[in-house]
């Protein structure tokens, strides 16, 4: 397990430097047919546990907050986090009529001395306006609330393609001081995608505090259109769990963006035990293993699963240097011209001969 000490310096990495102050609620355009995973920013009103935020945000388990932040799975639930750290929350997202919302999740009960400013404010740190939560729940007067009352808090997302890609929508909580074009070099995408996609007319036009939609790049799958769990899109820096828990996929730009997979050892939420991972056609090669020879690579990659099994796929790659591969062409074109040349003379001495 890994030692408080390890922890709080990867923690320490998500703290803003700044004191805390509520977000400012948005709106993201969402246009698409179908459901995703997203990911927003929440700025912790006070010192709390994992454990406690799991629980406020209807999280199934701690595993997917853990890999939305890209902190040890050995993190203890009841770790304690300081006042404004900065935690992404993944969570599903639904489109209608243009706008992205969190499909019914989280699902809020109503304490004593609630209200539903309080509730948007305080409790969730502004992601919503208490107007989002009256008119998502369909409350006729905002003061008649009542103990143990479910409220819906419809989490701004969106679904939509970026520039033609897949990505990963992340609600990230503008802090002080912060620019477009810094946050766009931090999250790898351009300025105007950020203004365009925020509605924002100008870099100047950027507010501290607000909720910027910025789309993160997801790693390249090989995940079959019929899987259960296409599109899977895993944004950089982070991991999920997939195939009823058997499968743990990680995606680094390190790793040429590509989806790094491996099965788990943990109890399934389909089957009574884990299906096999092993890629058919290749003997001893199950999900994650490679196999070498000179600089070809053959990889057991993740494609997805259904109700009976887990999809796997054998991928090849070259993992030659580029220098190396440019050198070897370089060879080529000039034995190429060295025949040519050779072929040309033959071609004189013969002419001569009969001349």
């Amino acid at each position: 397990m890994a030692s408080p000490a390890v922890i709080t310096v990867l923690i320490s990495s998500l703290l803003y430097s700044l004191s805390f102050s509520t977000a400012a609620a948005a709106t993201f355009r969402c246009n698409s047919t179908t459901t995703c995973d997203a990911i927003v920013d929440y700025v912790l009103p006070n010192t709390t546990t994992l454990n406690h935020i799991k629980n406020l945000f209807n999280l199934k388990n701690l595993r997917s907050i853990l890999g939305a932040n890209n902190l040890p799975l050995t993190t203890p639930p009841n770790f304690t986090l300081p006042a404004t750290t900065a935690v992404k929350i993944p969570f599903p997202c639904l489109c209608t009529n243009g706008t992205g919302k969190s499909n019914k999740r989280p699902m809020y009960t109503v304490v004593k001395d609630d209200g539903l400013y309080h509730i948007a404010a305080k409790v969730f740190s502004g992601l919503v306006t208490f107007q989002e939560i009256q008119a998502a729940n369909n409350i006729s007067d905002a003061n008649l609330i009542t103990v143990g009352q479910k409220l819906w808090i419809p989490l701004p997302c969106s679904c939509d393609d970026v520039d033609g890609q897949r990505v990963v929508h992340y609600g990230h909580v503008v802090p002080a001081q912060s620019t477009i074009e810094g946050i766009a070099e931090e999250f790898g995408t351009s300025q105007d995608t950020l203004l365009r996609l925020n509605g924002l007319a100008s870099p100047r036009d950027l507010k501290a505090d607000s909720i910027l939609d910025v789309p993160l790049k997801a790693c390249t799958s090989m995940v079959r259109n019929d899987s259960l769990d296409n599109p899977l899109l895993v944004a950089n820096g982070t991991y999920v769990f997939t195939a009823a828990n058997c499968v743990m996929c990680k995606c680094d730009a390190a790793n040429n963006w590509t989806l790094q997979c491996e099965p788990t050892q943990l109890n399934s939420s389909l089957w009574q035990s884990c299906p096999s991972t092993q890629c058919q056609g290749a003997q001893l090669m199950s999900l994650g293993n490679s196999t070498s020879a000179g600089c070809n690579r053959t990889s057991c990659t993740y494609a997805g699963y259904t109700n009976q099994t887990i999809l796997t796929t054998l991928v090849p790659e070259s993992t030659c240097p580029a220098s190396q591969d440019n050198s070897s062409a370089i060879a080529l074109q000039s034995w190429r011209w060295s025949s040519l040349w050779i072929l040309f003379h033959l071609f004189l001495l013969s002419i001569n001969k009969f001349l």
